[in-house]
Order: C-alpha cells, then structure tokens, then sequence
C-alpha cells in the first residue's frame, strides 16, 4: 500500500489591508434621524405647556380617584373613566409630541387644526363627564365611596378649564395661522 499523497499546497495569496465596510439605508436613516431629535425646554414655560402639564396631573388624579372605586356598578361613572383616561393618554401622547418637536417633522399634518380640534373635544366631553360626575355623587348611592366621587368631580371641573384655556390658545394660533 502507498501512501497517502499531500495535498499540494498553494502559495499564500497577498492579502490587503484596506477594509470596506457598507452601511444600509436603514442604519443610515436612523443614525441620522436620532441625531437630529429636538428637545424643546421652552414649552413647559409657557402657558399652554403650564396646562397640558396640569392636564395630566389632574386628569391622572380625576381617574384614579374614581378607579379606586366601584365604578363598574354606576354606568355614570364607566363614562367619566372612559373620557377622564382617553384624554389623559392623548394629552401625553401630544405632550410628548410637543417636547420633542416631532410635529416639526411632519408637515403634512395641519397641527394648528389637530391641537384646536382635540383640545375642543377634549373641553366639551369633558365638561359633559364632569357635569355627569357632580350629579352622579349623593351619600344616597354608595356613601362609602362618596368623598373619592366628590373630589374627583371638583378636579374634572379644574381639567375641564385647563382644556378651555387650551382651547382659547390653540384658536388663537389657529387663526394666525389662517390669516397668513
């Protein structure tokens, strides 16, 4: 038996020392787009800012207070959560939007309009949840529950005037913007 011949060998190719790398459109899109996030310090000094902030703040506590109870029994009550939470996870949700300027990133969308026609929403329902609220509250139906009834009806009226003044001051804007 033989044996086994050695493979032959191939002589070592030069190799380079210059490395490519590429980079996909993806990677370059976000790289550029996260650079280039604002952050807009000034909004919460200014009025409007003043009561989104308080919007929040309260409209957490108009909700939370009624949560705390057994709302589920008083159908009254499912509404004023229904529009206490809904607007208080939009009013974060544009909160959010306004912080970071992103509304300067979509001009598509007429935010003049948009903040008018959700601050002016959120004015009415509320005031229709807060009105249902304050009748809704007598030591007659669940004295229990009545003092959590009871402020959370008096801050529904304090968010309520903080999306009024909302209101005043997205159609002040709106109208400058139409008269351009």
């Amino acid at each position: 038996m033989e044996p086994p011949v050695p493979p032959q060998e191939q002589p070592p190719r030069p190799r380079s020392h210059t490395v490519t790398t590429t980079s996909s459109s993806f990677t370059a899109n976000l790289s550029a787009s996260s650079s280039t996030l604002a952050y807009d310090r000034e909004f919460l000094r200014t009025v409007p800012g003043l009561l989104m902030v308080t919007e929040i703040v309260l409209g957490l506590l108009v909700w939370t207070l009624i949560a705390g109870t057994e709302y589920f029994l008083y159908p009254a009550f499912g509404w004023v959560m229904f529009v206490a939470v809904f607007y208080w996870v939009l009013t974060v949700f544009f909160l959010i939007i306004y912080m970071t300027m992103t509304y300067t990133r979509i001009p598509q969308v007429p935010w003049t309009m948009v903040g008018l026609c959700f601050n002016g929403s959120a004015f009415v329902l509320y005031l229709i949840a807060a009105i249902v609220d304050a009748s809704s509250v007598t030591k007659d139906l669940d004295s229990h529950n009545y003092n959590s009834w009871a402020a959370s009806s008096f801050f529904a009226f304090v968010v309520t005037s903080c999306y009024a003044g909302n209101t005043y001051f997205s159609l002040i804007s709106w109208r400058s913007r139409t008269l351009q």
